[in-house]
């Protein structure tokens, strides 16, 4: 009996310590779509704003979002040099700057920086250059194990206007992304090793800016991705392309992740044009095809994210002081807040927090189907250049990226 216990003690010890090294940080939370499993947060703020607990200046040029997971956090900037060589800053959660890491080149031409959130799974992290390679780093020590590039590897022609910006999509083994190359546009790797899976032919559409998701509907598991040109949905295990939908945008920019939700899609781009705008669709039984349900191009959100809860969702006017419930059934406004600056949005404990790029404000808000409300707000103090970078939740501390900066507030409400 004793030798049965102590057997058994020592696979939950096992067990539990797999599980832990398998902790996952990914873009915009767990699920891809802003919104974080977090409890216990504060509901209002301080005049001048949550305690900083620390910060880190000289990260470089950069508007990506912090990855955090396994008590570390790791944010990628790009060097003041005429190298522009990307570079991978790993913190422990008190601010303890761990190591820094140089990765390849990152980009440095129109709004110079990185652009892709890094993933991590486990004791790997993922990161997608603005100049279109994948680097699997060890996270331990940020050396590299694998590395791919777009246009080597995969065929495409060129670094698209303002640089690869998606992070890659973890399904399993596999490593999935939009490279953009005609015979091989969307591809999935072993995620270990680098290696082909599968690849889905392109229609001559270059990749654009946002992330692709993976979505389970009826039982079966699809990639919903996008191009410069369209959505489409893929086969997850083959790398079949089921659908195809025309969705453009005058520059090319589709910078928002789709949102998958009651079997049914919702891209949210910019753009006046016939197949522009948000546009949600019903997706088949099977998965196979898909219906338009609506569409609206009269409201512009190009990369600030939005948040569907319930019977609504809820986001920002680009470059604009318009924040808004919208009606998940038909597109239609709501309510509106005109009080605080557009930009980025995620959500966590019944708050929706956002980040003003113009003005380079976060304010904590609350909505309802009826009225977007800000409960507090507090100026940036650190960093440079444009406030792109989403904010991130985790473990009770508010991660903020601005520029060459990071800083962490405690947002979480003392007992």
């Amino acid at each position: 009996m004793k030798t049965y216990s102590f057997l058994a003690f020592i696979l939950i010890v096992f067990t539990f310590s797999c599980l832990q090294k398998q902790e996952i940080s990914d873009w915009r939370g767990p699920n891809r779509d802003g919104i974080y499993n977090e409890t216990g947060l504060l509901k209002e703020w301080p005049e001048n704003g949550p305690e900083m607990l620390w910060s880190f200046e000289g990260l470089g040029y950069g508007h990506s979002s912090v990855a955090a997971a396994n008590n570390k956090v790791f944010v990628t900037g790009v060097n003041d040099t005429i190298e522009s060589m990307g570079k991978l800053f790993a913190f422990n959660d008190k601010g303890q700057l761990l190591y820094e890491k140089e990765y390849g080149k990152d980009f440095s031409l129109n709004f110079h920086g990185t652009r892709s959130t890094p993933v991590v799974v486990g004791d790997i992290i993922y990161i997608e250059s603005g100049m279109g390679a994948i680097y699997a780093l060890d996270a331990n020590s940020g050396n590299e194990i694998w590395s791919k590039d777009f246009q080597t590897d995969f065929g495409v022609d060129s670094v698209i206007q303002f640089g690869n910006a998606e992070s890659v999509l973890i399904d399993g083994d596999h490593l999935i992304c939009v490279a953009g190359g005609n015979e091989k546009n969307v591809v999935a790797l072993n995620r270990f090793t680098g290696e082909p899976v599968w690849s889905c032919k392109g229609e001559g559409e270059i990749a654009t800016y946002n992330s692709p998701i993976l979505i389970e509907h009826n039982g079966k598991k699809l990639v919903i991705a996008m191009t410069s040109a369209s959505v489409m949905g893929i086969d997850a295990e083959t790398g079949e392309k089921y659908w195809r939908v025309e969705q453009t945008q005058g520059n090319k920019i589709h910078a928002n992740t789709p949102i998958y939700a009651d079997g049914k899609i919702l891209v949210v781009s910019a753009g006046r044009e016939k197949t522009s705008g948000m546009v949600q669709l019903q997706l088949s039984e099977d998965g196979k095809s898909v219906e338009e349900v609506w569409r609206n191009n009269r409201y512009t959100n190009l990369m600030g994210g939005v948040i569907k809860l319930d019977s609504c969702f809820y986001g920002s006017s680009y470059m604009k002081a318009d924040w808004r419930v919208m009606n998940w059934k038909n597109g239609e406004t709501l309510a509106e807040n005109k009080d605080f600056g557009g930009g980025a949005v995620i959500y966590a404990d019944d708050r929706f927090y956002c980040y003003a790029e113009r003005e380079g404000e976060i304010a904590l808000a609350k909505a309802t189907p009826e009225s977007f409300e800000i409960v507090s707000k507090f100026e940036v103090p650190l960093g440079t250049k444009e406030h792109w970078a989403h904010p991130v939740i985790k473990n009770g501390v508010l991660y903020v990226r601005h520029g060459d900066a990071l800083m962490a507030y405690d947002i979480s409400a003392k007992s």
